[in-house]
């Protein structure tokens, strides 16, 4: 849970993956609209009162920045542990969001970048760069006397494709992909050296970590695991 001040929102994510945002009133409390985006519980939330951002974290690895103010919802979508995300927390100074997980990983992204959303997967019988069909496709599997193949969807456009058309990885920073991911041939030769640059950097802590707090001032990181060890990080070298 996390509850803005001044216009008295309260965020709330749950175990369905879904956060919802309520006003508080005076003497009651009212819905203001909620999202669904994670594939996985909700485990940690920040919120940015600044840009009025909201970055939620997840069971399912991922964490999403949803755009409350400027953008009516927009959700980006970043891809940086390999485990669930425990905790959270955001430098406003330096617009840097700095995440920690199950996997005993802290990233610090770069928020000072313009991020792309991670577009929609599409749907389709049949691969949408060669046409060639799906498993399921029963008629066009016999109309063409081809058998069929398993569906795959490109990170970059969506597009439903197979494997042999999708047969490279690359990474997307920008759409918060830090890993390679799967891309169709044609999104992997369009994708720039510039656009692979990386917009976060991976520090290994040693532990699995259920709780981070940040103190701005002094660019002190404290990670607290469920080794019952307590650790304190200098993060100024890439906090600043």
């Amino acid at each position: 849970v996390r509850f803005d001040v001044e216009t008295r929102h309260v965020f709330v994510g749950d175990h369905s993956g879904q956060v919802t945002i309520l006003k508080l009133e005076q003497e009651s409390c009212s819905l203001v609209t909620t999202f669904k985006g994670h594939t996985g519980g909700v485990t940690a939330l920040c919120w940015d009162p600044i840009q009025r951002v909201l970055f939620s974290g997840s069971s399912d690895h991922s964490i999403i920045m949803w755009d409350i103010g400027g953008r009516k919802g927009t959700a980006i979508e970043l891809q940086g542990h390999n485990d669930k995300v425990q905790s959270l927390s955001y430098a406003h100074h330096t617009r840097q969001l700095i995440s920690c997980g199950a996997d005993g990983g802290i990233v610090v992204w770069n928020m000072d970048v313009e991020r792309q959303e991670t577009p929609e997967w599409l749907d389709s019988d049949s691969c949408q760069k060669c046409d060639q069909p799906f498993f399921w496709n029963f008629k066009q599997m016999w109309d063409s006397k081809k058998i069929g193949l398993r569906q795959h969807h490109c990170r970059k456009c969506g597009k439903a494709v197979c494997g042999k058309c999708s047969s490279k990885r690359s990474s997307i920073p920008l759409m918060g992909f830090e890993f390679e991911v799967r891309v169709c041939d044609s999104c992997h030769e369009s994708i720039t050296d510039e656009e692979r640059a990386p917009t976060a950097t991976f520090h290994d802590s040693k532990h699995n970590i259920v709780h981070v707090h940040f103190d701005a001032t002094r660019g002190w990181l404290l990670t607290s695991g469920t080794d019952k060890v307590i650790k304190l990080w200098d993060m100024t070298p890439v906090v600043s």
